[in-house]
């Protein structure tokens, strides 16, 4: 099984080396509607296996319910794989039982509440990866980043990393301490991070973790009419992408990559991903997608992206997709990077 493996990287400058895709794992208990806990178990398992070695939680995901998950699975495996948990998005205290409404905090006090109770959770020692999920604008990056330097110190998290932050805010962060990685949406529907956030973190030699790869299921050619095909509880029904006439027009911009698909005998999602892993040559630093699933059928596939090599006639059919995509990709942009570039 050892020559069906994937590819390892180093994500950023002396950051931890990883499979060059990693897992999403918001999706195994939240999010998403209905899911079979055992079939979740059994794909990380799966996604070990081929050699996916970044897994991908957060403290918000189902109120810390995710990070509870896939405890067991991270303490089983604990020298194979490297963890990566975040912070900053905490229920409004106003609504506490309402896992979608939520205020950001960035503070030394809760970074430091933040990282106890995710270290709990996940009953380890140290968080490989520690992530500020989102910025708030009106606390200083040198205090927040600082605090998150202090528990390198302490030995409570190993690798630094951010969210949604603009290029300015990186190189600003990287002043304080080493970021091994910046996660953002990165996908052939979500491109607003070309505009210097890529261009910086190559620069400063940090790892870039596209979430949302797949942009949430549309570039596997999943949906039709997405709002009809949603459950009522999956939070893709607040995104104006997936929303009325928009879910209609996205899902019609899916043909050239179907050609691009029939060409390699690959999968709809199979080229959206290999189209990031182009990415990472093309742009001189290390790129490690994070696509979320919970059935090791997609796991499977989603990995033999690898094998695809898209030529330059690909990318072209590829390139004017993103410009035509109705609908930005959350109804309040403010906290995306592209929401302060």
């Amino acid at each position: 099984m050892g020559s069906n493996k994937i590819e390892t990287v180093e994500l950023g400058t002396g950051g931890p080396r990883v499979g060059v895709q990693g897992l999403g794992c918001m999706g195994m208990s939240f999010a998403y509607g209905p899911t079979d806990a055992d079939e979740a178990r059994a794909t990380l398992e799966r996604a070990l296996e081929l050699g996916v070695t970044l897994f991908d939680t957060a403290d918000m995901y189902g109120m810390g319910e995710n990070e509870k998950f896939i405890a067991p699975f991270i303490q089983a495996h604990r020298d194979e794989v490297v963890v990566a948990t975040k912070f900053a998005i905490s229920p409004d205290p106003d609504h506490p039982d309402d896992p979608y409404k939520r205020v950001i905090r960035n503070d030394r006090p809760y970074i430091r509440q933040a990282v106890e109770g995710s270290l709990k959770r996940l009953g380890v020692d140290e968080i490989d990866l520690y992530y500020m999920h989102r910025r708030k604008v009106d606390v200083p990056l040198e205090e927040s980043v600082g605090a998150m330097a202090e528990l390198v110190a302490e030995g409570k998290v190993k690798h630094l990393g951010l969210s949604e932050v603009t290029g300015s805010e990186l190189r600003a962060a990287q002043a304080v301490h080493p970021i091994a990685a910046l996660q953002s949406e990165w996908s052939l529907f979500s491109r607003d991070i070309e505009d210097g956030v890529v261009q910086t973190a190559a620069e400063l030699g940090v790892g870039l973790v596209p979430y949302s790869p797949l942009g949430r299921g549309f570039l596997t050619g999943a949906f039709v009419s997405a709002d009809k095909e949603l459950t009522k509880d999956d939070f893709r029904r607040t995104q104006p992408r997936f929303t009325g006439d928009n879910a209609t027009a996205n899902a019609a911009l899916l043909e050239p990559v179907r050609t691009v698909a029939g060409a390699h005998g690959a999968t709809l999602g199979q080229i959206a991903l290999a189209w990031l892993q182009h990415q990472a040559a093309a742009r001189g630093l290390a790129v490690v997608p994070i696509p979320g699933t919970r059935k090791r059928s997609r796991v499977e596939e989603n990995t033999g992206a690898g094998r695809i090599a898209l030529t330059e006639q690909d990318l072209a059919l590829l390139e004017p997709i993103a410009g035509q995509v109705a609908g930005a990709r959350y109804a309040d942009m403010t906290l995306t990077s592209a929401g302060r570039e």
